[in-house]
């Protein structure tokens, strides 16, 4: 399994403890920034993550910004992305179980460390339930050739 990640410059501290503990459990972690406090524009990484995960070169991805906000909404602007920000573990679960979120979105500013850490295992090792599920995320799929 590869992880695409990538930060802000409000989030690259927790972004680096995110890649610690994948590393870790053996998963291979591609990093695209950013590695310090200098200021940047979120939308980038948002973009870059975005785009690797559509491409093909993870299988999933998780950026973190400051609040998870200005990350969620730019990484669901790239086609074939569905983001889901989320704030504890059950919803990391969710996005995949219900709605095959393919990239998780976190706040450093928001969400603790250990937290961040248990929902991004949630996310990780849940799995797309198909069924019932699948007519709704056609329909979300749908809305980027709208």
């Amino acid at each position: 399994m590869v992880i695409i990640l990538g930060a802000d410059h409000a989030g690259w501290r927790l972004k680096n403890k995110i890649k610690d503990r994948l590393s870790e459990k053996g998963i291979t972690v591609k990093d695209l920034g950013t590695n310090s406090d200098t200021s940047v524009d979120y939308p980038d990484y948002g973009k870059a993550v975005g785009q690797a995960v559509a491409a093909g070169e993870g299988e999933l991805g998780i950026l973190v910004c400051g609040s998870g906000i200005g990350l969620s909404i730019a990484a669901n602007k790239v086609k074939g992305i569905r983001a889901a920000l989320c704030t504890d573990a059950t919803m990391g679960r969710l996005a995949r179980e219900h709605n095959d979120a393919n990239v998780l979105v976190l706040g450093e500013r928001i969400t603790g460390e250990l937290l961040a850490l248990d929902i991004a295992e949630a996310f990780l090792s849940a799995n797309f339930l198909g069924g019932r599920h699948q007519r709704r995320v056609d329909k979300i799929n749908a809305l980027d050739e709208d």
